[in-house]
């Protein structure tokens, strides 16, 4: 679709029509203005039909008459606004991609370029709460699928000219709108470049959601934690920006992509800069025991029931033998049973519509869990342990996806080899977690390599007057 416009209203009529195969969402309408014949096109759906009225329409039909073509088009560039946004369109390639995307575009009959005015007006999602990070005194402003909404909600937080955002084009057929935010002053020219040359080497057909992109920013190595992270809050994106790190905004998707990551961030929420430094640094740590609980806690219990009873009291060893002497299966074959069938629960519980999803807290709290333990299926201190590590996980959502799988491997680690299982696995996953880096940002950064100026809000939350004198970016982390 190179193809340049001709200049011939009925010719480039024809060739609209023959790209666009006859589509019935494609609008053309012909009309004579200032005694020269045009025409307006647009995309049903795509454009907002008042707007296009008020300000395309009216004004445009009123035009007196025109000595020429030419004429008529220094008439509407000099003495006629409207839209603010105000593309020239050479090639039918471009004209389209206008059209997809809410511009109106209008063909004078002897002008081989076409003007197009954005007027866009396709139906979105009003600005809501996010639902995966909640948060008490922060703002209630979510992400949403448009992505110029987007755009302006974080420009009302930074109202900086450093503040860049590009808009570009991924996909050979969805054309998706891809906007890359950075703060010009803080971001290194080498990460840019870097990251340019990552986003250069997609050749995807269409990109739906931020999955499709995060791979190809990603490094290519084997990581258990993903080096990108996601965030659907405004302001927390704006805090990471003003580190120095880059954002991917895509269209259609209320989530950002945020470049580089650290794992210690995945304990951190904006709460913690609300509250008082010594009561944010316990929640914080909260969290910290949280995960390794979530993690470790089914596969230590196993190994010591199984290889090291020798490290429990009488009494609490008797509790477990009493509880287990009954059980048909091992402790292994429980756990693992356990996990699996809540996984299953909860994939339910997200997939099934929400008029029927309490159904599954019902049927698998009172039917599955009170008989299992009844009948002497599962023993009652098994089936703690498991729902305390899996509540923990709730309170590192971020990191829920490499939880679940790290869980299930430290227990067969656990239940084949015992606690040196669980040593020799951990030092493995250590060894992956340490060596993972994007552009030269390691990944357990401030921790390793060790970096004492960012453990001041790392392993504790220092206080706001501290924090002003900091000028912190993320480029302090890099090797």
């Amino acid at each position: 679709m190179e193809q340049h416009i001709t200049g011939s209203l009925e010719r480039d009529l024809s060739i609209i029509r023959n790209i666009s195969s006859g589509s019935s969402d494609i609008l053309i309408n012909c009309f004579v203005t200032g005694d020269i014949s045009c025409a307006l096109i647009c995309c049903e759906g795509m454009v907002s039909t008042s707007v296009m009225t008020n300000l395309v329409l009216e004004p445009i039909t009123s035009i007196p008459a025109q000595e020429s073509p030419q004429a008529l088009s220094d008439y509407i560039n000099t003495h006629l606004l409207l839209s603010t946004d105000r593309p020239t369109v050479t090639d039918f390639g471009k004209l389209f991609s206008l059209l997809y995307s809410g511009f109106a575009v209008l063909i004078i009959e002897g002008i081989d370029t076409a003007l197009a005015f954005g007027i866009q007006g396709y139906a979105s999602r009003g600005i809501s709460e996010p639902s995966g990070e909640a948060n008490i005194m922060g703002s209630h402003e979510g992400f949403v699928e448009t992505v110029r909404t987007n755009m302006s909600m974080i420009r009302r937080r930074i109202k900086t000219p450093e503040l860049v955002m590009e808009l570009m084009k991924k996909g050979s057929q969805s054309n998706t709108d891809i906007c890359l935010c950075y703060m010009r002053d803080r971001v290194p020219k080498e990460l840019m470049q870097r990251i340019r040359k990552s986003l250069d080497g997609i050749r995807l057909e269409t990109v739906l959601t931020t999955g499709y992109i995060r791979p190809f920013v990603e490094s290519r190595r084997f990581e258990l934690f993903s080096s990108t992270g996601t965030t659907e809050r405004p302001d927390v994106l704006c805090s990471k920006l003003i580190e120095g790190r880059v954002a991917l905004l895509v269209d259609g998707v209320p989530f950002a992509v945020v470049i580089p990551k650290l794992f210690c961030e995945s304990f951190q929420t904006l709460d913690d800069y609300s509250f008082k430094p010594y009561y944010a640094t316990f929640i914080r740590w909260i969290k910290y025991a949280a995960f390794i609980i979530s993690v470790l806690l089914p596969a230590v219990y196993a190994a010591i029931v199984m290889y090291h009873p020798e490290l429990l009291n009488s009494t609490l060893l008797m509790l477990l033998v009493e509880s287990e002497e009954k059980a048909p299966f091992s402790i292994v074959t429980e756990t693992a049973g356990v996990l699996l069938m809540y996984e299953v629960i909860r994939e339910a519980g997200i997939r099934l519509p929400k008029t029927v999803g309490g159904a599954v807290s019902i049927v698998s709290g009172l039917i599955i869990g009170d008989a299992a333990v009844s009948s002497g299926l599962i023993s009652t201190p098994l089936l703690t342990v498991t729902a305390l590590a899996v509540i923990s996980g709730f309170v590192v959502p971020e990191l829920d996806p490499a939880v679940t799988v790290l869980r299930l491997a430290f227990l067969a680690a656990g239940g084949i080899f015992g606690l040196f299982g669980i040593s020799i696995l951990a030092c493995a996953v250590l060894i992956n977690i340490c060596s993972t880096e994007d552009y030269g940002f390691p990944y357990t950064a401030p921790l390793s390599p060790f970096r004492s100026r960012g453990m001041s809000d790392t392993a504790v939350r220092t206080g706001m007057r501290n924090m002003q004198d900091r000028n912190f970016t993320v480029e302090e982390y890099r090797e």
